[in-house]
């Protein structure tokens, strides 16, 4: 069967033929390198157009722990939920109306999850289809499945076998990779002859094709017939640790292992620890050593590549390297035979911890939106260190690495997830210690924008109690986390008490903190609710000279909204909407979804008190829209569900109810980011 005959059959089971019903899950299983994810992501371009609410692909190969499945699933999705509730169960009310395909790629290595969340999802959401690819199928009810095969390679070698698929691929790749490669009807055989010796395996044929440019493909092909005749152990493995793949292609990869010098040999397998991507100074870091020089690095990832190891990705200003899942299982069981996996997995889960901490200490700073950039394109690499931290537990190291990336979690829009971390950090490991505290303390930010007050009394309590025979800093730890507590339950008194107890710490001085700011904020926003607006101004011109002297901008946008606030009660209406374009506009940036959301409903009550109701009402269409994909409106705060109301109404008042149902539905039916630049700018409805 050809590519083109089981695309149409793919687009045929989800369709019904036969008298069938439509099918619900396909699965596509092979062998590793044959090409499932080439074919599932062709099947899903061809059926895009007859899916309503579109075709949404989730990457599972990083992902080493099944637990994360549904939050992965969320990532993919337009949607990124901040309440309380099991992911699942979020996932399952997201999708319950809608018409939408979910790709689940690579899914043999967490089988049970994957198992679980489809039956769970697909009994939520009649409308929901789902293709994926494992190595076996799923075994769900109403599971098709269908085997892709191998590349079809034709038994003669006459005009036509040259536009066969397997050989039009040996061809393309030969003419990518290798520079003024051509072909010819007198080596047409020969290409024949080396496809059909590879069993039409892209992958393996994308491997050889790498070295044309240094033999002939009959050469090439003689090669490989040297290399069938002694198969025998896999490069000093074990034949019983193999992975289960294709003969052809364990013999094209182990081949090409061999063809690779020891130095690129060695990085193959160090790579390995990587999920995902990383980048070349990354690589040095943790591969180079003794017996892998450093100043080596760079060339060897671009030897790699040059041999279909390795792709190259371009980010932003910065190039990145990844591994097809079949290479880097390949590495992953040499640098097991090497002896290295533990030191290796040691080495990458203390970089990324480094990494961390240099996050912790520099995201109070100018350079917030690099790091955005930066941590979000580790993230796979991250939860592989979370994840070996917790199963291979030394010192303190899951609650000191779940900790210092509080900053990520809270400032890059992964809350639920940092909970997660942090929740499994703290079981496992109960001792009272430093690390203890601060984890206690990173709870904090979370729970507040989860709006989990139980839990952020209990956590606040613990850090209280542990805090007092350590140090001032853990103690402002527990300082900190009790005014969370404090604005959470609208205790003002005690909120700006706590406040300027913090604040009472000589750290105008000193390098600028989280602490400081934080006070400045909830005190502001503690001083707005109990209508004290010009004394909140007063702190909030303190939180912007210290934020634009450090060139911070995550907490600065927060004084902005609460600023708006504060303008809004003073009837100063422009002056409220220009600082809450000023608070959209950085927390677009971050991706921080409360923040957004809490600016857009701002706006929406300046522009309906200057008169601008389509705006207002248009603001407010965005805004649901928004909220819809976190999942708890205007983040469950009553003040800001009440000025919602009152702005609604006032709005509806004042164009009529047709009127206002088409400008709201304007801005609730346009695109998310779309909408919100226009929102930032002075003149928002489109």
């Amino acid at each position: 069967m050809d590519r083109r005959t089981e695309l149409a059959e793919i687009e045929g089971l989800f369709a019904g033929v036969s008298g069938e019903a439509p099918a619900r899950l396909v699965t596509l299983t092979g062998v590793g390198g044959v090409g499932k994810t080439r074919v599932a992501l062709a099947a899903a371009a061809a059926l895009q157009p007859r899916v309503r609410d579109g075709v949404w692909l989730v990457e599972l190969s990083p992902l080493r722990q099944g637990k994360l499945l549904a939050h992965v699933v969320a990532e993919a999705l337009p949607m990124a939920d901040q309440t309380t509730r099991p992911m699942l169960d979020v996932l399952a009310e997201y999708l319950a109306d809608r018409d939408l395909l979910l790709v689940l790629d690579t899914c043999e290595h967490l089988a049970d999850a994957c198992v679980s969340t489809a039956e769970a999802l697909l009994r939520a959401a009649p409308g929901l289809r789902i293709l994926a690819t494992s190595r076996s199928p799923l075994n769900v009810d109403g599971e098709r499945v269908l085997t892709i095969e191998p590349l079809p390679v034709p038994e003669a070698d006459d005009a036509e076998a040259g536009s066969a698929d397997a050989v039009f691929l040996l061809t393309l790749r030969a003419m990518a990779t290798v520079p003024g490669f051509t072909v010819t009807d007198a080596d047409r055989a020969e290409r024949v002859r080396l496809c059909r010796r590879l069993d039409g395996l892209p992958l393996a044929i994308e491997l050889a094709a790498a070295r044309l440019g240094e033999m002939s493909v009959r050469e090439l092909t003689a090669r490989l017939d040297d290399r069938f005749a002694v198969l025998g152990d896999l490069d000093g493995i074990a034949r019983d640790a193999e992975p289960p793949w294709h003969q052809a292609l364990r013999t094209a990869i182990g081949w090409s292992h061999e063809l690779c010098s020891p130095a690129e040999r060695l990085l193959w397998a160090r790579l390995s620890v990587f999920a995902g991507s990383c980048d070349a100074e990354t690589a040095r870091q943790i591969c180079a050593d003794e017996h892998l020089p450093g100043a080596q690095i760079p060339d060897l990832l671009g030897a790699l590549v040059d041999k279909s190891i390795l792709t190259w990705e371009p980010a932003g200003d910065t190039e990145r390297y990844r591994m097809l899942d079949t290479i880097r299982e390949y590495g992953a069981h040499w640098l097991h035979g090497l002896g290295e996996d533990d030191v290796l997995h040691r080495r990458h889960r203390d970089h990324y911890l480094a990494l961390a901490r240099q996050g912790d200490a520099a995201w109070i700073g100018p350079d917030q939106f690099a790091w955005y950039d930066r941590m979000t394109a580790e993230h796979d690499n991250l939860r592989a260190a979370l994840e070996y931290s917790l199963t291979e537990p030394e010192g303190h190291t899951a609650l000191e690495l779940a900790a210092a990336l509080w900053f990520f979690w809270y400032g890059c829009g992964f809350l639920k997830e940092g909970r997660l971390y942090l929740d499994r950090a703290l079981a496992a490991d109960t001792v009272p210690s430093r690390a203890r505290v601060k984890a206690l303390y990173a709870c904090g930010p979370l729970l507040v924008y989860l709006g989990d007050l139980p839990a952020l009394e209990a956590r606040a309590a613990e850090c209280t109690a542990l805090a007092a025979p350590f140090s001032a800093m853990e103690q402002s730890y527990a300082t900190a986390t009790q005014l969370r507590v404090a604005a959470l339950r609208g205790d003002l008194t005690q909120g700006v008490s706590l406040a300027k107890t913090l604040l009472a710490i000589d750290w105008r001085e000193t390098p600028l903190t989280l602490l400081p700011l934080a006070a400045l904020v909830f005190g502001a926003h503690t001083l707005v609710a109990g209508g004290h607006h010009e004394e909140a101004l007063a702190w909030l011109d303190e939180l912007s000279a210290a934020c634009d002297r450090g060139g911070e901008r995550c907490m600065r946008a927060w004084g902005d909204f609460v600023r708006a606030q504060a303008e809004l009660a003073l009837q100063r209406f422009p002056q409220a909407q220009q600082h809450a374009r000023d608070a959209l506009l950085v927390k677009h940036r971050l991706r921080d979804g409360v923040g957004s959301g809490m600016a857009l409903e701002s706006l929406a009550r300046a522009a309906t008190a200057l008169g601008q109701h389509p705006d207002a009402a248009w603001l407010l269409g965005l805004a649901t829209q928004l909220w819809n994909t976190l999942g708890r409106p205007q983040a469950g705060v009553p003040a800001v569900t009440a000025a919602r109301r009152a702005c609604e109404q006032h709005t509806r008042t004042a164009l009529g109810e047709d009127a206002y149902q088409r400008a709201y539905q304007s801005g609730y039916t346009c695109d998310l980011d779309t909408g919100i630049t226009h929102a930032i700018s002075p003149t928002p409805t489109p």
